[in-house]
């Protein structure tokens, strides 16, 4: 069945008894007595017949999880019935009624004599029949009626019904503060329309504010009336209407306006209105009653942990007996109830509050509201709690508002508010303490302060309720502990609101069956996010899963560093039980990821999406400090104290005020407790005494800095003080700027006194003129505006006006200015534009100043393209007006010079476009032509780090004086390009980053003094001066008169040296080695000269490691300079050889050692002789003579006199060629000198030396050393040769073939190789048999060399030169760890000499290498285990006396994993070796396209 409350039990026409008729009912309620008396006492005679043991009584209840009650649960069969009987008693009876009572009345008389059982059962069962069957008519009588109904009432809809409308809106008012204002309208709409007001968008509830708000509603008319209205309620209000068919709103603007000091004639009075504190109510019975409060309380002063009682005597009129208002006490506007700490009484003539426990949180204003039945009445005033004496000196006050929030199973958030009194020490941060309801023990929640004023609290037991407190500390020690919050349960917020109150009668019966249900592994959490972040703790926020099964869930939370995917888990222990977690001990700084799992019985399901990556640390900024303070005079012992808000300040608390004597830097708290205005009436003030004051602003993150310190003030009343007012004098001077047929542009001057305060707009009044007879004043605008130039619209075409303006500050709104002249609205078609206006003059001097305007607002029938200064001095009559500019300025600014020192002078301005020139403007005030004493100039800085600014200093500030810079006259506001810092009474504006973008005009004026100001003018060869300048100063450079420099010094030492100029006694050195520093030690030796500035470092040698640059930077101050020296490549090297050849030199010399090394000579007589130069000998020491590393005896003894040794050779010859080396020793050490004396040395040059004395008979020349001509058969002929030992290149050598001179072509050329000179005949005829003849001349002598050539050589070469067959390819490719084997034939006679050759070097055979020449026929070549080193190019090279000829090929060596094969194919192929794997004859032609091209040589081979 359904579990929707039955259509049947509803409340319908026919049905609900309170349609009945008043017959109807008594007949109803007789039968339902006689009914319920019969029927008990057929229920008595039931239980006390009934043969039937007793059942215990059944619960029909129905529970949800938690137990809590939904409704009840019965048989379907009792259901029925239960409906049945419900409907009859409900309805009255009915015809079937009266025979079931019969029927009912015999069963109970025959159950009397007859206890057959049978009989009963079978009874009963016809009479549920017979009712059920007439229950079922009725239930389908009873739907059918229903639905009839409805039918009716969806075809038959209101045609009246419609959206609302307002028929009278709401208008918007003006009135004066502690006035009251009603804001009414009229709405139609059907059905009814629900209306709502708003202030500001904020919905209005008169509760929250009791006596401030009253909404009414009667007939359609609805209003809103605000009571003693103040500044605060100045805002835009908005009713809306509502009903089915839509909703409509429309707006109204309410501003409130102060007076100060008593009322003036001559400002307007205010409106007068009955007085808020008479509101009358409608009579009740006749009687108005009068209600006065009288012996009221004062403001008053307490202590923390005092207690304090506030009264006041009540009187009404006319007395009745026992008759009792209603007494209300409020405290800051919200109702105060009984409490442990606040107790009412009302005596019948006096209302009492007593506060038992004075705490912080007890501070603020204080009223009671006594209501009758006719009106009410009110009183207020402000209760300060200071606090208490401290138990350590020094120790903070108590925080206070302790609250609980986002109360959960396991967690709760605390906050509080940070106490006014630090101590005079910091505050470093708080304690949070708990304590079970019902114990005094008080656990402390966090090991170390937090400084956050908001605390999350784990670890809580669920369902048990706690309380809270906060502790302070700074260095002096800990505070008392604040007020204890209100008690919290640690339960699910639903589960809260359910267990708050009784489970109520749904009205619904409910039958379920219930079914055990399998637990469901729980899905994703939902809107995981960071819902707070600081830097002791992050807290986490998230939904329930939708798929979750039956059974709760709990939650583990991951946490992962960004930039990685390392997901730890945090509560690995326990999970959670609430959707909120709060992490710490995470690193400050750092971001992380988080995600959360839910669990059950059934397991853990997929973690949530993860959030955003969040860094760890305070999201929350400390407020910025308040704006200017203005102290305002109240009474004899208080102060009004105003001040502006603190920018951009996010989770604003409040603020906290705080004063003291006039020069004394004694400061006190006015207030313990945050307040949310910025405005504050100071009470407990010594009356003629000066203060001041400042203000801090406070939110969760901690306290801003206090505000600048206000002005000093007197304490005195603030009427019949003898003090002005505060507030500003009136405009002056009211001009049209623009004029059109519906709206006039108004301009005027600025006051000549602005007041206590800075002026933050304006007001602008206007009225008709009719006749010359003035009408009532209007306002023209409700919110205030800050230029001096307003657009008055909705005026009437052709009609004149008359204006007035008022200026506001802080402190209120001033006088009205005096109306100005009758003003005719019309339309402007004049083409030239309009007056300029604003005038103003800056930087006055004795010969110049600055004009500044703004432009038209008229423009004309173009726009403006200039406009001309006119000035005349101030005395002169109107025709002395004279141009200052010939030409049209284009700017709104002008620089006038040529003033005459003394003379004062007014100015005006004209503006001019294509038309011509248009209406001068109003003229300046008179202005004298004087510098000003203590004026001075804007003056350009460059500091010691090369930062430039403008600075302007100005003597005579006022407290609330401020610098503005401006850029060509227009006011900075972006900080990107220049930083404005002021300190006292100098300000500098510091270029950023100054470039060409900083041209232009700077300007500086300070407010609140008579006109100081300058300006500087940078150009763009100014700024690449200072530009200049500031390189210097920001990179000063130390000048050096050296450069960093290398020398070599005795023993191989290095010197490394510069100098500088000059340095001071504070200059330093650091070295520095290809960028590393390095330091005095074993390697390096530094010293430094600050005398003369010289800079070293020495080494003792220079290793490898030592290549690079090396680099000496010096400071001295602020200056730098280094000096690098690069040591790479040819350089290093070269000096390193250098040292090390020194070093070298120094050691040699300590003992014996050549002061010649070894050369030679030719003596005359044709023998070479040897010779060096020897010193620092002595009698043990020896020299010893080698050749090629084998000892020669000297044939002559040492001559240790002279110190030369000799060893000559005689009959030089090509034997006697090699390296000759003396050796020379003793105990002190030894020294060699060598002398190559080969032919890649000097001995061919000896030769040819010893052939300039070839007519001596004693000495060798080259030709006499020749052999005779051979000849030799070769491959591509025939070769003629012979062999010179002393060959040189003076020899000049002939060939001759029958006694004539060889003419050389491609087929005959000759040629010298080593000492072989050859002629070679390529593919030899019978032309070239005959007689050969070599002839040597060296220019004093000659030879010749014959041989007959006769054709022998061709059949020598045809059948017995050496041959290499065949057999070798020209490219092998093998796999690595294979065997590699190849054979070639061999053929000439006699037998050749066979060589194998390995990249042109002679290979032996070895155990790797087997080299093999079989039977003067088979070569073989073979490589047992292939490697990759194996790979190159091979030869074999086979030689006999007739010729010799060489065969080549190439090895490949490869590794099976480097190479990429095609197909599987091929792979086995070459795991096996061989190429048997394809039926293709040819099978390198088949796998073309899949082996690699590298594997496949140039003859077919693959290995």
């Amino acid at each position: 069945m359904s579990g929707s409350l039955p259509f049947y039990q509803k409340h319908h026409r026919h049905y609900d008894r309170g349609y009945r008729g008043r017959e109807t009912q008594s007949t109803a309620s007789q039968y339902q007595k006689m009914s319920s008396s019969s029927y008990s006492a057929r229920s008595s005679s039931d239980s006390a017949s009934s043969p039937l043991p007793k059942r215990a009584k059944p619960t029909y209840l129905a529970m949800d999880k938690e137990n809590q009650i939904i409704g009840y649960v019965v048989p379907i069969f009792r259901v029925l019935v239960k409906q049945v009987l419900d409907e009859e008693y409900a309805s009255g009876m009915t015809d079937t009624e009266d025979t079931h009572m019969k029927e009912t009345a015999g069963y109970l008389a025959r159950r009397d004599l007859f206890t057959s059982s049978v009989e009963t059962e079978r009874r009963e069962h016809s009479s549920r029949r017979a009712v059920m069957r007439e229950s079922a008519e009725r239930i389908s009588l009873s739907k059918r009626i229903h639905e009839n109904e409805e039918h009716h009432k969806r075809m038959n809809e209101d045609n009246l019904m419609h959206a609302p409308e307002f028929v009278i809106k709401p208008r918007s008012h003006t009135v004066w503060e502690k006035q009251c204002v009603r804001l009414h309208c009229t709405i139609s709409g059907w059905p009814e329309p629900r209306v709502v007001w708003y202030k500001n968008n904020v919905s209005i509830d008169p509760l929250s504010s009791p006596g401030k708000y009253k909404v009414e509603s009667s007939y359609n008319v609805h209003s809103l009336e605000i009571n003693r209205c103040d500044f605060d309620d100045t805002a835009q209000y908005r009713v809306s209407a509502m009903n089915s068919k839509g909703e409509l709103s429309a707006f109204a603007s309410v501003v409130v306006k102060r007076f100060k000091g008593e009322i003036d004639e001559s400002l307007p009075v205010p409106r007068q209105r009955k007085s808020p504190q008479k509101r009358q109510f409608p009579a009740s019975y006749g009687v108005t009653f009068e209600t006065h409060i009288v012996e009221k309380f004062g403001v008053s002063f307490g202590r923390e942990g005092e207690t304090m009682s506030l009264g006041c005597s009540v009187i009404i009129y006319p007395t009745l007996h026992r008759y009792q208002p209603e007494i209300q006490w409020y405290r800051d506007d919200k109702l105060l109830v009984p409490s442990k700490w606040a107790q009412m009484h009302w005596s019948g003539d006096r209302a009492t509050l007593t506060l038992t426990h004075l705490n912080k949180e007890d501070e603020g204003l204080y009223t009671l509201r006594v209501t009758t039945k006719s009106s009410y009445e009110t009183h207020s005033a402000y209760v300060f709690v200071r606090d208490a004496d401290a138990e350590i000196h020094g120790a903070p006050g108590a925080p206070l508002d302790v609250h609980c929030q986002d109360v959960n199973k396991d967690y709760i958030i605390v906050t509080w508010k940070q106490p006014a009194v630090d101590g005079g020490s910091p505050i470093l941060g708080y304690f949070v303490d708990r304590c079970e309801v019902g114990t005094t023990h008080w656990i402390q929640c966090n090991d170390t302060p937090v400084k956050f004023a908001r605390f999350p609290v784990t670890g809580l037991v669920e369902g048990r309720s706690y309380v809270f407190r906060v502790r302070a500390i700074n260095k002096a020690g800990m505070s008392y502990p604040s007020r204890v919050s209100e008690p919290a349960a640690a339960m699910d917020p639903a589960d809260l609101a359910r267990k708050g109150t009784s489970a109520p009668w749904t009205g619904q019966i409910i039958v379920t069956e219930e079914e055990p249900s399998e637990a469901v592994v729980p899905g994703k959490p939902l809107d995981l996010a960071v819902i707070e972040a600081t830097k002791n703790y992050v807290v986490l926020s998230w939904k329930p899963p939708s798929e979750k099964g039956h059974e709760g869930v709990m939650y583990y939370v991951e946490k992962c560093v960004a930039g990685t995917d390392s997901w730890q888990r945090v509560n690995t222990d326990i999970p959670v039980k609430s959707p909120r977690f709060a992490l710490f001990d995470l690193a400050e700084g750092k971001s992380y990821s988080f995600r959360v799992r839910c669990c059950n019985s059934a397991g853990v399901g997929e973690p949530s999406d993860a959030t955003e990556a969040t860094t760890v640390g305070d999201k929350l900024n400390i407020p910025s400090a308040p704006g200017r303070v203005v102290p305002t005079r109240n009474t004899d012992t208080s102060v009004v104290v105003s001040w502006e808000a603190s920018k951009d300040a996010k989770e604003l608390i409040g603020y906290y005020i705080e004063t003291s004597l006039a020069g004394k830097n004694e400061w006190e708290p006015c207030n313990n407790k945050p307040i949310k205005g910025t405005r504050f009436i100071c009470h407990g003030l010594t009356t003629d005494e000066s203060y001041v004051f400042k203000v801090r602003a406070v939110n969760a993150a901690g306290l801003s800095e206090c505000s600048q310190e206000s002005e000093a003030i007197e304490v005195k009343a603030a009427i019949g003080g003898g003090i002005p007012h505060a507030s500003p004098a009136p405009p002056y001077s009211i001009t049209v700027l623009e004029s059109v047929r519906d709206s006039m542009v108004l301009g005027w001057k600025q006051p000549t006194f602005i007041g206590g305060a800075d002026i933050t707009g304006y007001f602008v009044d206007y009225r008709e003129v009719v006749a010359g007879v003035p009408g009532k004043w209007h306002e023209a605008n409700i919110h205030s505006i800050t230029e001096r130039a307003y657009r008055v619209s909705d005026l009437k075409e052709n009609m004149n006006y008359q204006f007035q303006v008022r200026a506001a500050n802080m402190a209120g709104v001033g006088v009205p200015s005096l109306p100005s002249e009758v003003f005719r609205c019309e339309e402007w078609t004049i083409a030239v534009p309009g007056p300029p206006h604003d005038l103003q003059a800056l930087e006055v001097r004795k010969n110049s100043l600055v004009l500044l305007w703004k432009p038209p607002v008229y423009q004309g029938r173009s726009g403006v393209n200039g406009y001309y200064i006119d000035i005349k001095e101030a005395d002169a009559p109107i025709e002395a007006w004279r141009g200052v500019n010939e030409k049209s300025c284009t700017k709104t600014y002008m620089k006038v010079c040529d003033l005459k020192e003394g003379e004062t002078y007014v100015f005006r301005v004209r503006a001019q476009n294509q038309a011509g020139v248009g209406k001068p403007s109003e003229p300046t005030e008179p202005i004298p032509a004087e510098t000003k004493p203590g004026s001075k100039d804007i003056r350009v800085d460059v500091d010691g780090d090369g930062v430039i600014s403008l600075i302007f200093e100005c003597s005579e500030l006022t407290s609330d004086s401020k610098f503005v810079w401006s850029k060509n006259y227009e006011e900075l506001t972006d900080s990107a390009r220049l930083t404005v810092e002021t300190k006292g009474s100098q300000s500098r504006a510091t270029f950023n980053s100054p470039s060409e973008e900083d041209l232009g005009i700077y300007s500086c004026l300070v407010t609140h003094t008579n006109g100081a100001s300058s300006s500087y003018t940078l150009t763009e060869e100014g700024l690449k001066e200072l530009l200049k300048i500031s390189h210097d100063h920001k990179f000063p450079i130390i000048p050096l008169k050296s450069e960093l420099a290398v020398e070599l010094l005795e023993k191989g030492r290095v010197r490394f040296w510069l100098q500088a100029e000059k340095m001071s006694a504070n200059g330093k050195v650091e070295y520095v080695f290809n960028d590393n520093l390095i330091s005095q030690g074993e390697k390096y030796k530094m010293n430094f000269d600050k005398n003369t500035g010289v800079v070293e470092m020495f080494m003792e040698s220079l290793g490898k490691d030592d290549e690079g640059t090396f680099t000496f930077q010096l400071q001295d101050g602020k200056a730098t300079n280094q000096s690098s020296l690069v040591l790479i490549g040819d350089v290093f090297t070269k000096l390193q050889k250098e040292s090390e050849f020194q070093r070298k030199e120094w050691f040699r010399k300590q003992g014996p050692h050549f002061i010649e090394y070894l050369s030679y000579e030719v003596t005359p007589e044709c023998c070479v002789r040897l010779k060096c130069k020897v010193g620092n000998m002595k009698k043990d020491s020896v020299a010893l003579w080698y050749k090629d590393g084998r000892e020669v005896q000297a044939n002559e003894k040492l001559d240790f006199a002279e110190g030369v040794l000799t060893l000559e050779i005689a009959q030089i010859s090509k034997k006697d060629a090699g390296v000759y080396e003396v050796v020379v020793k003793d105990d002190r050490g030894s020294d060699t000198s060598t002398l190559n004396l080969t032919d890649q040395g000097p001995f061919s040059h000896v030769i040819s030396y010893m052939a300039a004395f070839s007519s001596n008979n004693r000495c060798i020349w080259p030709a006499n050393s020749s052999t005779p001509l051979k000849i030799q058969s070769t491959e591509e002929g025939i070769r003629l040769y012979t062999f010179v030992s002393y060959y040189n290149d003076e020899l000049h050598v002939t060939w001759h073939h029958n006694d004539a001179a060889i003419a050389f072509t491609e087929r005959i050329k000759s040629g010298v190789v080593g000492e072989q000179l050859w002629l070679q005949i390529s593919e030899p005829t019978d032309k070239d048999k005959g007689k050969y003849a070599i002839e040597f001349f060296d220019g004093k002598g000659g030879l010749r060399r014959t041989v007959e050539l006769a054709g022998q050589g061709k059949m020598q070469q045809s059948h017995y030169r050496a041959r290499v067959a065949g057999g070798l390819p020209d490219v092998v490719t093998i796999q690595e760890g294979k065997a590699l084997n190849l054979t070639c034939n061999i053929s000439g006679d006699p037998v050749p000499e066979v060589t194998w050759l390995k990249n042109e070097r002679e290979m032996f055979s070895d155990d790797h290498y087997i080299l093999k020449f079989e039977s003067g026929k088979f070569a073989s070549f073979t490589i047992t285990q292939v490697n990759t080193a194996d790979s190159g190019k091979y030869s074999i090279l086979v030689k006999n006396k007739y010729g010799t000829e060489s065969g080549d090929f190439t090895v490949s060596v490869f590794i099976p994993d480097e190479v990429c094969l095609g197909s599987s194919v091929w792979g086995r192929y070459l795991d096996r070796g061989d190429l048997s794997g394809t039926s293709d004859p040819y099978p390198l032609r088949s796998l073309s396209t899949t082996a690699p091209q590298s594997l496949i040589s140039s003859s077919g081979f693959v290995l």
